[in-house]
C-alpha cells in the first residue's frame, strides 16, 4: 500500500508548479482529480517543449499529469459550483494556482471552501504571494527567475544574467508545496484540524538562495562576483568550476589548491600558501588550472585524481548519463503509453520506500475523461 492511498486532492491547477506537486502526491498513492474548464482544459495542455505533442495535448502535459483523473466544470456556472461544493466535501486537500482574489470571487476562497469541509488541507501557490506591488504580476518562470536575482548566479563574469536552463521556480514550488501539503496532512491526523498552505515561486527561489543571500546579507551586502570562466559558485574559491580539457570538460570540486598543484605537477600553484588567496585571487587560480587541464583528456585527468580522492567529476550531457552504467543501474526509466497509442519514455518518481520504486504507468487523462464516472460514484448530479 502507498502512503497516501486513500487520500483525494482536488487540483485546481494548471502548467507546472501545482501540476507538479500533484504529480508526486500522485505518485505517494493519492487519488488526484484534476478540475479542469469544459473544451479547453487546463492551459498546460497546449504549452510544449520542442513541439512535442501526443493526441491533442503536449507531452509536457502527459509527463505532468499522468495518473490523474479529469473531471470538467465550469465554475461560473451554478450547477457545476454546486457539484464541485459536493466534491470538496469529500475531499482532503484542494489546490489552486489561480492570481489572488480569483477563488474569493468564484466562491471557493479558504474560509467558503472551509465552512463545507473544516477539516480539508486548502493549498494555494502564487508569483509573489497575496499582497504587495508584484501581487497581480504573472507567475511565470522566467520572470520569477529575474526578478528574484537567481540569474546573476550562473555564466561566467562578463556574461549577462543568465538564467537557470530549467522552470526551477516552478520545480522547487512544485517540491515545497508537497511539503507543505504533508506536513498538514500529518498535522490533521493529530488534531483533525485542516490548514490553509501558502506558497510562492518567488519565496521558493529566495529559498532555494538561501546560502548565497545569507552570503551576501552577512558580508557587508557585497554582490556576488562570477568567475572569469568555468564558474560554478559566485562564492566559492578556486579551483570550484569546470575546465576545458584536450577532448571534453572536468568539474573540480573543493580541494587544497597547493596540493592540487603538487598532484598535476606543476609549481604554479605553490605560492598561493594563503587559503584567502584562493578567494580573492580566484580568477588567476583558475586560469592557471584551465592552462593546464587543456592538454589531457578527461579521463587522464580522472585516472590521476580520482585515486588522490580529488573532488572531480567528467561533464556529461544526457546521452553520455543516460547511457552510463551509473544511471541505469538507479532505474529510473519508465514508459507511459498516452491514450492515443504513444509510448512516452519518462522518468519515475525519484524516492524508494521500502525498496519499492515509485512509477505509475497511467496516462495522463484525456480532458473530461473521469466526469461521468466521479459524478456518478459521488452522486454530485444528486439535488
Amino acid at each position: 500500500m502507498l502512503p497516501l492511498e486513500n487520500l483525494i486532492i482536488l487540483e485546481f491547477c494548471q502548467y507546472m508548479a501545482g501540476p507538479s506537486a500533484g504529480l508526486r502526491l500522485a505518485d505517494m498513492g493519492a487519488r488526484v482529480i484534476k478540475i479542469e474548464r469544459p473544451g479547453t482544459g487546463e492551459g498546460g495542455r497546449k504549452i510544449a517543449i520542442n513541439n512535442l505533442f501526443s493526441g491533442d495535448d503536449s507531452i509536457v502535459f502527459h509527463t505532468v499529469n499522468r495518473n490523474k483523473e479529469s473531471y470538467t466544470a465550469d465554475l461560473k456556472s451554478p450547477e457545476d459550483l454546486a457539484s464541485i461544493r459536493k466534491l470538496i466535501k469529500v475531499a482532503d486537500v484542494m489546490t489552486h494556482n489561480f492570481r489572488p482574489g480569483v477563488m474569493e470571487k468564484i466562491g471557493l476562497g479558504y474560509d467558503q471552501v472551509k465552512a463545507l469541509n473544516p477539516q480539508i488541507v486548502y493549498a494555494t501557490i502564487t508569483g509573489y504571494g497575496n499582497q504587495g506591488p508584484w501581487a497581480a504580476k504573472p507567475g511565470q518562470d522566467l520572470l520569477v527567475q529575474a526578478l528574484s536575482g537567481l540569474t546573476w548566479l550562473s555564466g561566467d563574469k562578463t556574461d549577462p544574467p543568465t538564467p537557470f536552463g530549467l522552470a526551477v521556480a516552478d520545480i522547487f514550488c512544485g517540491a515545497h508545496f508537497v511539503q507543505g501539503i504533508l506536513a498538514a496532512l500529518i498535522r490533521r491526523g493529530k488534531t483533525k484540524q485542516g490548514a490553509l498552505v501558502e506558497v510562492s515561486l518567488l519565496e521558493s527561489l529566495i529559498d532555494l538562495q538561501f546560502e548565497a543571500l545569507t552570503t551576501f546579507l552577512n558580508d557587508g551586502n557585497k554582490l556576488p562576483q562570477r568567475s572569469a570562466q568555468g564558474n560554478a559558485h559566485a562564492y566559492l574559491s578556486a579551483p570550484y568550476g569546470i575546465y576545458k580539457t584536450k577532448d571534453s570538460y572536468l568539474a573540480l570540486a573543493m580541494e587544497e589548491v597547493v596540493l592540487l598543484g603538487n598532484l598535476l605537477h606543476t609549481d604554479r600553484l605553490a605560492t598561493f600558501l594563503d587559503s584567502s588567496d584562493w578567494f580573492e585571487k580566484r580568477d588567476e587560480i583558475m586560469a592557471i588550472l584551465q592552462d593546464l587541464l587543456k592538454h589531457k583528456t578527461t579521463q587522464e585527468w580522472l585516472d590521476l585524481l580520482e585515486p588522490e580522492d580529488v573532488w572531480c567529476a567528467a561533464v556529461f550531457n544526457y546521452k553520455e548519463l543516460l547511457n552510463h552504467a551509473a544511471y541505469k543501474v538507479l532505474q529510473m526509466d519508465q514508459t507511459v503509453v498516452t491514450t492515443s497509442g504513444d509510448n512516452i519514455h519518462t522518468t519515475r518518481y525519484p524516492v524508494r520506500l521500502n525498496g519499492q520504486r515509485l512509477t505509475a504507468a497511467r496516462p495522463a487523462p484525456v480532458l473530461g475523461q473521469h466526469t461521468q464516472q466521479i459524478n456518478s460514484e459521488f452522486k454530485l448530479n444528486l439535488s
